[in-house]
């Protein structure tokens, strides 16, 4: 709210309308505290149907479908919240040179952008009412009759609540981006007009060419075409794929009706999944695991254990992050906590700047590929496979991964001292074989009781997640580094990542269904055998184009945006979709480390506060790791039983 009061001295902001977004903020700050509770409180209702299936034979009845209700409630609390924080993920490749050096245009875009949010989230009302209508009506119950019933109205209310209170954040934010154009206009600010014609004309051209009766392959590719285009526009990513699934139904079946009830049904229905409660319960174990200063304690018995070892540290900071990446399941996790533990420790030992932060941003994306994995989540969902699965298949990988990161700083070490540099940790700041036990015994346990309770078959990766989450919780209380304070940003956080990932994880489903009614699949499928690629070579393709826009996207959005038109290839081929979501995995983090984008090295800056280090310099000394995941990536697919080992 404070950085929003910064504007208030001109425009729309000083009069009613500022006013009135103030309160509206205020009241999705509310909805959000709410969806934020929620989901926290999930934790124990799903712990506490565990502890009474196991110890009492008594499992909570209904418990499936109080999490599956529960989670698309919960999403659309915090939808507007996130929207209004910035959460919504985007690129801004040409929107922020444009409000750069052409403001005007720039903010022109901003209002183009905000106006089809509105539109869709509006649509997910008017799609919504008429079920929230006859269930209020109705009396409509869910569940089991005679064993446990709970009405449907209202968790129908709180998404339409949610999607109108997104549609009017989208308008106020549209107003503001008017108000703005309309500023920079009278302050003879270069306008930069031409791109936002240019724009659309290019819009204008697609929907005269798409409803002009062209085949429906066409519709696919030219959905393919807009998308990019609107996303290097800067459109945010869910918002494009929605729109563009939206208006490609809309031009094959010739019925607007029908991408209205799709749209309606995957918001109310296919979010309605008790299995998406993974997604929310491992961020917030990842979440309270760096609150709990678990990696510190990773990182200082590897030190310790390594400390004779010539570029000891480096290999400390990966063999800390394999561990760390154990139990949280997010790279960029990893990054920000490294980069404030072993980095100023590296540069204390004389390790040159350029070594430090690379070893770091490099081994952060161990986070996504060791077991538990959020990308591996995120696949499982969009390419329908079993995520206990996909984590047994990322072990091996994994620990490759990790074996070739250490062997290669061995190497730089011995063959390339200058680029390495460093000196061995003194005797003195060690550990003990005591201490070191002690610090480890809670990330065993950790460890033992997630990955241990899914492959053991006593947790599904849901319940997986909830009871690592508690046990996350309790070894931050445990060392009471948890305060009320820090235990709230840690649950507003969670909602905020969950929101971000399952609205890509919706939109990528309704452009996969335009992309299935357009045959594109298929067609794709075809060429491919036709062209002789055969398995190999299409993967070599697909790994090819992730990495190109690796450069450009965020895992997740790169995920979302692919799979929809590769799993169907990969399974025509006769690929398996385990295999291959490993490779996929593997692939989209060498992203993280590649510029212009490399979310990862900018993590690691904005983490290290000193200026001294440039994104140059960052990027430099994660080269060599970049260089290690695509050999690691060709492995994969040469040798397809390294993810299939179990």
């Amino acid at each position: 709210m404070a950085s929003r009061s910064a504007a208030h001295a001109a425009g729309v902001e000083a009069g009613p309308f500022g006013r009135l977004a103030d309160w509206f903020a205020t009241l999705t700050t509310g909805m959000n505290s709410l969806g934020t509770t929620w989901v926290f409180c999930l934790m124990f209702l799903i712990c506490a149907d565990v502890a009474g299936r196991y110890l009492f034979s008594a499992p909570i009845r209904g418990a499936a479908e109080m999490v599956g209700y529960s989670i698309v409630t919960a999403v659309f609390l915090q939808f507007a919240n996130t929207l209004h924080i910035g959460r919504f993920t985007r690129v801004e490749l040409l929107i922020g040179r444009l409000k750069a050096r052409r403001p005007a245009a720039g903010h022109g875009f901003e209002m183009l952008f905000n106006l089809a949010g509105a539109a869709v989230f509006a649509i997910i009302v008017y799609g919504t009412f008429p079920k929230l209508a006859y269930a209020w009506e109705s009396g409509e119950i869910t569940g089991t009759p005679g064993d446990f019933v709970f009405i449907v109205w209202p968790f129908l209310a709180i998404i339409v609540l949610g999607a109108g209170a997104t549609a009017v954040e989208f308008a106020i934010q549209f107003v503001r981006a008017a108000d703005a154009t309309v500023r920079a206009c009278r302050a003879g600010a270069p306008g930069g007009w031409a791109y936002l014609a240019g724009f659309v004309a290019f819009v204008a051209a697609i929907a005269v060419a798409g409803a002009g009766g062209i085949g429906n392959l066409q519709i696919g590719l030219l959905g393919i075409l807009c998308l990019l285009v609107f996303l290097y526009c800067g459109m945010p990513i869910g918002v494009v794929m929605i729109v563009v699934g939206f208006v490609g139904v809309w031009f094959i079946r010739g019925d607007p009706g029908l991408g209205v009830r799709m749209l309606a049904q995957s918001s109310s229905e296919y979010l309605k999944s008790y299995f998406f409660g993974v997604v929310p319960l491992f961020v917030l174990m990842g979440l309270l695991v760096g609150v709990a200063d678990v990696g510190r304690d990773t990182f200082d018995v590897a030190r310790w254990a390594l400390r004779r070892i010539k570029g000891g540290l480096g290999v400390a900071t990966v063999a800390a992050n394999a561990v760390f990446a154990a139990i949280t399941g997010s790279s960029i996790a990893s990054a920000a906590v490294f980069t404030r533990i072993a980095t100023p420790e590296m540069l204390r030992h004389g390790y040159t700047p350029r070594f430090a932060v690379g070893v770091v941003a490099g081994s952060s994306v161990l986070g996504m590929l060791i077991p538990p994995s959020l990308l591996f989540i995120v696949y499982g969902f969009l390419a329908e496979q079993s995520v206990g699965h996909l984590f047994l298949a990322g072990i091996v990988p994994g620990l490759i991964l990790a074996g070739a990161m250490i062997a290669a700083i061995l190497g730089m070490t011995r063959f390339w001292p200058s680029f390495v540099g460093g000196r061995p940790v003194e005797e003195g700041e060690g550990e003990s074989v005591a201490s070191s036990a002690l610090k480890l015994a809670p990330i065993a346990g950790l460890i033992a009781l997630v990955l241990g309770g899914i492959y053991g078959g006593v947790f599904t990766p849901t319940e997986a997640g909830a009871a690592g989450a508690l046990g996350a919780l309790l070894i931050a209380l445990g060392r009471r580094k948890l305060t009320w304070a820090n235990l709230w940003q840690t649950m507003v956080e969670t909602g905020h990542v969950t929101v971000s990932i399952l609205f890509l994880i919706l939109a990528a489903r309704i452009f996969g269904q335009m992309l299935t009614m357009a045959g594109l699949p298929q067609q794709m499928s075809a060429f491919a055998i036709e062209a002789n690629l055969g398995l190999v070579g299409f993967t070599v393709l697909f790994i090819a184009i992730v990495i190109v826009l690796g450069m450009i996207l965020d895992s997740v959005s790169i995920m979302v945006i692919t799979l929809p038109f590769a799993v169907p290839v990969i399974q025509g081929l006769g690929g398996d979709l385990i295999w291959f979501g490993v490779v996929t995995v593997v692939a989209v983090e060498i992203g993280l480390l590649t510029p212009p984008f490399g979310l990862a090295v900018y993590v690691v800056k904005s983490s290290l506060g000193d200026d001294r280090v440039s994104l140059n310099q960052i990027f430099a000394g994660a080269f060599p790791f970049v260089v290690i995941m695509a050999l690691v990536v060709a492995l994969l697919v040469a040798l397809p039983k390294l993810s299939l080992v179990f």
